[in-house]
């Protein structure tokens, strides 16, 4: 069921009163609007009657929740079969509305994984992020890269196990510096058997399951037997890796006996905003841990706020098997229920009160609390900074989103453009984007084509998905990597668009190029230059520079892509198991292109159906 209604009359309670007629005891999820459609907050209920009764009263709100009333104008209802179904649905709709009164979890990136591959004789170790599509076994998730590497790092060291590539694997003649340095059992070359090297990989494995204990024993079993043997040699190899081993044990930060597999999320609320710490607890050890800022919809109590991060949370992350809150929420039996649902599995949470539960989650508290206090101070000086930029270039307030734009290229091939957006907090990673640049009839360098394409193809999404500027998508100012040559193009970009009220400044290099040297461009103004050690050249410059770095690796990873590229990837059917096989058995991708049917027949994994498909795309284009 939807219904909705905008009254140019009734707002708040009277609005809200309309609807009671037309609601059963049904769950479901509701959207409050304000008078010009504007979805204010969205929520579920058990019984929607019930719930929207609640507001219709003209007492007994909280200040936010009164606030929220007054200014709706209109509601719109959806019901579902269960209560469980009703909070996945109202996350979902928060994630893609952005309410202004709901608590919205603002970074949800994804997080890295460990995958022991499993699609070679001898499995690959390596980082994974994204979706897990490729044949193996998965360990995670990490807090971070770093995280990740340093588990790598230590996997290496104890396990032995190979982290290049199959294609690197298969052209290896001898071993690399990874075997040199005792971090690799050179596979490439022979040097440990196909038995011998899956044994290790089933140790790593052990390990990266909580299982050290018998990975020691075994390490320490084999040490032994190779000293009583008189293979001293190997008795010395084992002793480093169980050394090594022992050493990781002991330098975990934390180290929980009795939690073999936990989220710890604490929050901490303090003027108006919020930190939410989330450590990962696999395999009775510390897989690290991120920290959140969620928009706290306007001063939502601490058990909202907990609420809504678990649900918006594990919308996108797979729950483990126990979650410890710092902070109870308002519906822990019904969000159990959804979380069991999508691990399809039991899944328990719990806010200890007492031993090592308690003890964590105290931890992860600590955290939070020092993570607020740092982003806080941070806040306050950008908050400086930005009233410091709006004053040097007169703007009519301290721009709320700065978007810098840039290009990378090499004599014009795989060009990219770049877009960084920073504001009260920083840099906002998570709205950056790369535009690959298309036009085909551009020159090979023409900054000025590259830079028109990106500006095009931004403000018409612009405009097509926020016309009348209601989010905070729409920037208040836009810097420029270039002169006035740069700034004029861009302005004639936005007047064709029909855009004419935001500001734009040109960065240039200056005299001599020379950092410190600036000079700014407006348009219909004389080009100016701050002066040397101030604050705001430096933001400006730090700006730029974080456009340029981004500008670069967007390039960078076009070009790596492009040159690792070959016609096999375009043939139908031919995935990078069976591209190894065609390349391994013809040794390159123009001799697959020249083979003849019978030859590609012969080669293992590929059958008499694909092959004919290989060689007539082949043959066909020629």
């Amino acid at each position: 069921m939807t219904a909705s209604e905008i009254s140019p009359t009734k707002h708040g309670h009277a609005a809200i009163q309309t609807f009671l007629r037309s609601l059963d005891a049904s769950p479901g999820v509701y959207r409050m609007l304000d008078d010009k459609g504007a979805v204010l907050y969205v929520g579920k209920a058990r019984n929607l009657k019930a719930r929207v009764s609640s507001y219709a009263r003209s007492t007994g709100h909280s200040p936010r929740i009164a606030r929220m009333i007054r200014e709706t104008a209109s509601m719109m209802f959806l019901t579902t079969r269960t209560e469980t179904e009703a909070l996945l649905l109202e996350q979902n709709l928060i994630k893609q509305l952005k309410p202004r009164y709901n608590v919205l979890l603002r970074d949800d990136k994804s997080f890295p994984n460990i995958l022991v591959s499993k699609e070679h004789a001898y499995p690959q170790i390596k980082k994974h992020r994204g979706a897990k599509k490729e044949t193996g076994d998965y360990y995670g998730p990490f807090a971070s890269a770093g995280a990740v590497n340093r588990v790598l790092n230590q996997l290496q060291k104890v396990f032995l196990l190979r982290s290049c590539t199959d294609a690197t694997f298969e052209s290896r003649t001898r071993p690399c510096l990874l075997y040199q340095i005792k971090r690799c059992s050179a596979p490439c070359v022979g040097n440990v058997s196909e038995e011998d090297y899956n044994d290790l990989v089933r140790d790593a494995e052990r390990f990266l399951q909580g299982r050290t204990t018998n990975v020691q024993a075994k390490l320490a079993a084999e040490m032994q037997l190779a000293s009583r043997d008189m293979e001293f040699e190997r008795a010395a190899a084992l002793r480093d890796r169980l050394k090594a081993l022992t050493f990781i044990q002991g330098s975990q930060n934390v180290n929980p006996s009795g939690v073999p597999e936990a989220d710890v999320i604490a929050l901490h609320m303090e003027g108006g905003q919020a930190c939410v710490q989330v450590f990962f607890i696999r395999a009775n050890q510390n897989w690290g841990n991120r920290d959140f800022y969620p928009r706290t919809g306007s001063g939502a109590e601490a058990t909202e706020v907990m609420q809504a991060f678990v649900g918006q949370f594990y919308d996108t992350h797979d729950p483990p098997r126990l979650v410890l809150l710092s902070d109870g929420i308002e519906d822990p039996d019904l969000m159990c229920e959804a979380l069991s649902q999508k691990a399809g599995r039991k899944v328990e949470i719990a806010v200890p009160v007492r031993g090592e539960k308690k003890e964590l989650v105290a931890g992860a508290l600590r955290n939070a609390r020092e993570s607020l206090a740092r982003k806080m101070s941070e806040t306050a000086t950008q908050t400086k900074l930005l009233s410091g930029l709006a004053e040097a270039f007169d703007l009519d307030a301290p721009p709320q989103r700065i978007e810098v734009y840039d290009n990378s290229h090499i004599q014009g091939a795989h060009a990219v453009g770049a877009m960084i957006v920073a504001g009260q907090e920083g840099y906002l990673k998570s709205q950056y984007r790369k535009f690959n640049i298309r036009g085909d009839e551009l020159t090979p360098g023409d900054d000025f084509g590259m830079m028109k394409e990106v500006l095009t193809r931004r403000f018409k999404r612009l405009l097509k998905e926020d016309p009348d500027r209601q989010s905070t998508s729409w920037p208040d100012l836009l810097l420029i990597d270039g002169g006035q040559g740069q700034v004029t193009a861009v302005h004639e970009i936005l007047t064709d668009l029909g855009i004419d009220d935001v500001p734009m400044i040109g960065v240039a290099k200056g005299v001599d190029r020379d950092a410190g040297k600036e000079e700014f461009h407006r348009i219909g103004q004389r080009p100016f230059a701050l002066r040397r050690g101030d604050p705001v050249l430096y933001f400006v410059q730090r700006l730029r520079d974080e456009a340029h770095r981004f500008a670069i690796g967007a390039h960078r990873q076009k070009r790596s892509k492009a040159v690792g590229a070959t016609p096999l990837d375009d043939v139908p059917g031919v995935g990078s198991t069976r591209k190894r096989a065609l390349l391994a058995h013809f040794g390159s991708a123009k001799a697959v292109s020249r083979a003849d049917l019978a030859d590609l027949k012969a080669v293992d994994g590929i059958s008499d159906q694909l092959a004919e498909t290989i060689y007539d795309y082949f043959h066909e284009k020629g």
